[in-house]
Formats: C-alpha cells, sequence, structure tokens
C-alpha cells in the first residue's frame, strides 16, 4: 500500500490521557514526521498536530486509537493523492 502525507489534528481535554497518547505515539514514531502542541491553558485544552506520512490505513488506525482516550479529539486530514 502507498503511504500518503496527512496531519492528525488532535485536541485533548483531559490531561490524564496524556500518557497513553504520549505511549501511542511512540508506538507510530516510524511513521511521524513532526508535531507541535499548543497549551491553551486559559480553556483547559492542548492543541496538538501531527505530521505523518504512511499508510492511509496506518493514519486512520493511530486516529482512531487516540479519539477513543479519554477526553481526546482526533480528526486525520489527506493531503491529495498525484493526480488529484
Amino acid at each position: 500500500m502507498e503511504n500518503r502525507m496527512a496531519v492528525l489534528a488532535v485536541i485533548v481535554r483531559d490531561s490524564g490521557s496524556a500518557a497513553a497518547l504520549n505511549a501511542l505515539l511512540h508506538q507510530y514514531e516510524d511513521c511521524i514526521l513532526g508535531r507541535m502542541g499548543i497549551p491553551c491553558r486559559d480553556r483547559g485544552i492542548r492543541l496538538i498536530s501531527i505530521a505523518l506520512d504512511a499508510p492511509a490505513d496506518v493514519i486512520s488506525a493511530l486516529a482512531g486509537k487516540i479519539g477513543r482516550l479519554e477526553g481526546v479529539t482526533a480528526k486525520a486530514v489527506y493531503a491529495p493523492q498525484d493526480g488529484s
């Protein structure tokens, strides 16, 4: 399966899920190009964007696992494929 480029947007509302989130990201470290986190302390959330280069099913699996964490939302946005 061919790799896709994507950005995974993650919103963390429950800081108690941070350890589980970091553990998941560590499992997928070979697919992660980079990540940026922004703590929004006044609103009690953290915004994280993760750039990925991986097969679509791997990106989808990671987004699903992250989205099942308590107090965490995740959504993947895929770059257009060549010729699209």
